[in-house]
């Protein structure tokens, strides 16, 4: 399968917002009923405010995972600083999981942050996540406990760094 990653258009917007959803609510990251369940399923803001890359297969054009991206001091970026590149939502769809699609992604982001001139990466994440843990650390990012942080009350997220 060839997999083309790409600036979102307006018209990804619904499967984004889907496959987000089912990445994390589906997957148990998050709960169903919290504030977070809403934002991963509006697609809309992240393309507004930030850069949504898509995942697509080349043959068909179905989308098959998701990643924002954003310059730290800007809307999309919670943790990352002015000169950091920071990855929100990583999201693969169930169907396309195993085929390198969030590598694809991630990496996708590393040279974004590089064409800006940026000097790293921070970026957080839920402690469950650990398959994109693991993903993380086979690129290079290292956990920055230092960085962790509470999004709200009992709710930690870790932190993953990376210095170009």
């Amino acid at each position: 399968m060839d997999i083309v990653i790409r600036q979102a258009v307006e018209a990804d917007l619904e499967a984004v917002g889907l496959i987000t959803h089912q990445s994390f609510v589906g997957d148990g990251h998050s709960p169903a009923d919290g504030p977070y369940a809403a934002q991963l399923l509006d697609a809309r803001p992240r393309f507004e405010q930030a850069e949504l890359l898509v995942a697509a297969d080349q043959a068909d054009g179905q989308l098959l995972g998701c990643v924002t991206f954003a310059v730290g001091g800007t809307p999309f970026a919670d943790i990352a600083e002015p000169h950091e590149g920071e990855i929100r939502m990583l999201a693969v769809s169930g169907a396309a999981r195993g085929r390198g699609v969030g590598e694809l992604l991630v990496r996708a982001t590393m040279t974004r942050s590089r064409e800006l001139g940026l000097t790293g990466m921070a970026f957080s994440t839920r402690p469950s996540m650990t398959t994109a843990h693991r993903l993380y650390e086979r690129l290079g990012f290292r956990r920055t406990p230092e960085r962790d942080w509470e999004v709200r009350p009992g709710v930690l997220l870790l932190t993953y760094g990376l210095t170009f």
